[in-house]
C-alpha cells in the first residue's frame, strides 16, 4: 500500500543520537525576507466537512471513515479532538459526551467562521504564512477545495496574513498535465490578491511529493523537472516538499532526482513520523539536517525544514518539549524559514490548532488524548504560544534558546480564571474622542477613560477576553472625581465577534460618586469572548463614558 502524507511513517533514523551541535552559525540566506524566507509558515489542510455545511462534496469529510455516517469512535479518522470554544457553529456527532458532559460536536471548515477562526488565531499567535493543502481537484473533492481557496483568501485578506498553493501530487495520475491545466485556469488568479504570498517578487507555489520512494508518487524525473520548470518560467518561485533524504537519494528519496530537487528555488523536506524523541530530533540535526543545509547554501537553494510539534496520539509531545527542540534544532542550523507541519491535522494528531486540554474535553471513555495526557496541564493554545515564540526566534527577535520561553502550567486541572477578565485584555470601540482610547477603560488605572464621538448617540466599547469564558458579572466604573450621572445602556456578548446576544438590556444606570461611581451589573452565566456595552444616552456629557469595564465569572 502506498504511503502518504496521512499516514506516518517508520524512521530509518534508528541509534543513540549525537550531542547536540554548539558550532553551527546562522547560514546566509539565498533570499531576502519575503512571505517565506524569514517567516512562520504553516500548513492548512481545511478539509474538514460536515452534513448541512453546504459543501459539495457532502458528509463527513475527513472526520470520518464513510463519511455518509457521523463520527464515531468505530468510524473516524481523527486521533486528537478539536477545542470547539471559538466556533459559532458546531455539528453533533455519534461520539459519547465529553467528560464534562458537553456534547461531542465537530467543526466545518467550509464555515468560513472557521477559517476566518483559524487565521484570526494566526494572525494572534504571529503566524505569517499558510500553505493552503491541494490534493488532485480533477475528482469530487475539486469543486470543494475550489471553494476553500475562496474562503482561505478572505480569511488572509481580513486578518493580514498571506497564503500559497500546496498542490500535493499524491496519486495524482495525470499530474504533469492536468496540474498545469489547474493552474492556468483556477489557482492563479489568486496571485492577484494582496494576500497571496510572494517571495523574491514572485508568488510563490509548493509542488509536494516528487521522488518519494513508493507507489502513489510514481511519477519519473523528468516528468517533475519539466514540472518545476513550467512553473517557474511562469514566473513563480517554487517550494518542493521532498523526501526527508532528498540529497542522499536513500531510504525514502529515489534515485536519479538531484536535477529535479536543485531546481526548485527553496527546499522543505518532509519530517513527519520520522521520529517521536528529543535525541531523535538530534540525530536528525547531527546527520541530515546540518549537511542539507550546506549544500542548499552552496547552490542558492532556500532551506525551509519541517518543525514538529509531535504525535499527540503517541505521547510525542512531551508537553512542549518535542516542539520546542524542533524549532531551536532548525534555527540553530540556519534555516532561511520554517514548515510547522501542521495547522489542523487532527488525523494525525500534529495539530498546533487549539486542541482539548484535559479529559473533561474529550469524548468520554474513547481513549483521546488531551494535552494533558502526560500529567502536565497545556492549555489549549499552548502549541501556537510556542508558535509564536519560535517565530520570534526565526527573526531575532528573542535569543536562540534551548529553554521555552513560555512553560505549561503544572498540575493536571487547568487554572480557573479568576479576578477581572477584561484587564490588560484587547478593547475597542464605536468611536472615540481626542485621545480618550477604548484602552483606557482595561488598564487598572481609575484616572483614564474612554470617551465616545459626541453627540452620536448610540456608541459602544467592547473587551476581547482573548478567549471564550464565563461571564457572571460586570463591573462598570467613571472617575472618581466626576459628578453623578446616569448614562442608558446595555450588555451584550458574544463568541465569535460579530453576532451579539443581549445579556444585560438596556436601562438607565446611575454613576454617583457616593458609591465610589461604580455600577455592578449581574446576569444569568453566559459563555463569551466578547463583551459589548452600548451606549444611548448620558445626563452628564453627550457621549458614552467609561474608565473602567471589569467582567467577572461570578
Amino acid at each position: 500500500m502506498p504511503v502518504t502524507r496521512r499516514t506516518l511513517l517508520s524512521t530509518a533514523a534508528a541509534g543513540s543520537a549525537a550531542a547536540l551541535l554548539t558550532d553551527l552559525s546562522p547560514a546566509r540566506a539565498a533570499s531576502p525576507p519575503g512571505d517565506v524566507v524569514g517567516k512562520i509558515s504553516v500548513g492548512y489542510q481545511g478539509w474538514f466537512s460536515c452534513p448541512g455545511d453546504g459543501a459539495p462534496i457532502g458528509g463527513w469529510w475527513h472526520w470520518s471513515r464513510d463519511r455518509f455516517q457521523p463520527p464515531s469512535p468505530g468510524n473516524t479518522t481523527i486521533v486528537s479532538w478539536p477545542d470547539m470554544r471559538d466556533f459559532t457553529h458546531a455539528y453533533p456527532t455519534a461520539y459519547p459526551n465529553l467528560g464534562d458532559g458537553r456534547p461531542a460536536t465537530l467543526f466545518s471548515s467550509y464555515d468560513q467562521q472557521t477559517v476566518d477562526t483559524h487565521f484570526q488565531w494566526m494572525r494572534t499567535y504571529g503566524i505569517d504564512t499558510a500553505a493552503l493543502q491541494r490534493f488532485n481537484p480533477m475528482g469530487d473533492e475539486g469543486p470543494t477545495r475550489d471553494a476553500m481557496t475562496v474562503k482561505v483568501r478572505n480569511a488572509a485578506e481580513a486578518t493580514g496574513r498571506k497564503f500559497y498553493i500546496m498542490y500535493d501530487v499524491t496519486g495524482w495520475t495525470s499530474m504533469q498535465s492536468e496540474l498545469k491545466a489547474d493552474w492556468t485556469a483556477k489557482m492563479a488568479a489568486h496571485t492577484s490578491s494582496p494576500a497571496y504570498a510572494r517571495q523574491n517578487g514572485k508568488p510563490v507555489v509548493c509542488l509536494w511529493g516528487f521522488g518519494f520512494a513508493d507507489d502513489g508518487r510514481p511519477f519519473a524525473p523528468a516528468a517533475c523537472l519539466e514540472v518545476v520548470n513550467w512553473f517557474k518560467a511562469r514566473g513563480c518561485y517554487v517550494i518542493g516538499g521532498v523526501p526527508t533524504y532528498w540529497r542522499e537519494g536513500k531510504n525514502d528519496s529515489r534515485t536519479g532526482f538531484a536535477d529535479v530537487y536543485h531546481a526548485f528555488d527553496m527546499i522543505s523536506p518532509w519530517m513527519v513520523g520520522r521520529t517521536g524523541t528529543l535525541d531523535g530530533l538530534d540525530w536528525f540535526l547531527s546527520n541530515v539536517n546540518t549537511a542539507d543545509q550546506a549544500d542548499c547554501n552552496a547552490r542558492g537553494i532556500d532551506y525551509q525544514p519541517c518543525v514538529l510539534p509531535g504525535d499527540l496520539s503517541t505521547g510525542a509531545r512531551r508537553h512542549g518539549d518535542f516542539y520546542w527542540r524542533s524549532l531551536y534544532n532548525m534555527i540553530k542550523v540556519g534555516a532561511q524559514g520554517l514548515y510547522v507541519s501542521m495547522f489542523d491535522e487532527f488525523n494525525e494528531g500534529n495539530q498546533i490548532a487549539k486542541t482539548a486540554e484535559t479529559a473533561a474535553s474529550v469524548p468520554a471513555g474513547t481513549g483521546i488524548r488531551p494535552l494533558d495526557e502526560d500529567g502536565t496541564f497545556c492549555s489549549s493554545d499552548y502549541y501556537l504560544r510556542l508558535t509564536q515564540d519560535g517565530g520570534r526566534m526565526l527573526k531575532g527577535q528573542l535569543a536562540l534558546t534551548a529553554v521555552r520561553p513560555t512553560p505549561p502550567v503544572t498540575g493536571t486541572t487547568p487554572p480557573q480564571p479568576t479576578g477581572d477578565l477584561a484587564r490588560g485584555k484587547p478593547a475597542s470601540a464605536s468611536g472615540q474622542t481626542q485621545t480618550y482610547a477604548p484602552g483606557n477603560a482595561v488598564d487598572g488605572d481609575a484616572g483614564t477613560y474612554w470617551e465616545s464621538t459626541n453627540h452620536a448617540f448610540p456608541q459602544w466599547i467592547q473587551v476581547d477576553l482573548g478567549a471564550t469564558r464565563t461571564v457572571g458579572r460586570c463591573v462598570l466604573k467613571l472617575p472618581g472625581g466626576w459628578g453623578a450621572r446616569s448614562q442608558t445602556l446595555a450588555i451584550s456578548t458574544s463568541t465569535d465577534g460579530s453576532s451579539f446576544s443581549t445579556w444585560s438590556a438596556a436601562t438607565a444606570r446611575v454613576f454617583d460618586p457616593a458609591n465610589g461611581n461604580t455600577v455592578t451589573v449581574t446576569g444569568a452565566a453566559a459563555q463569551a469572548r466578547y463583551v459589548r456595552v452600548t451606549f444611548t444616552a448620558n445626563t452628564g456629557w453627550p457621549a458614552g463614558q467609561l474608565s473602567s469595564c471589569e467582567v467577572y465569572t461570578t
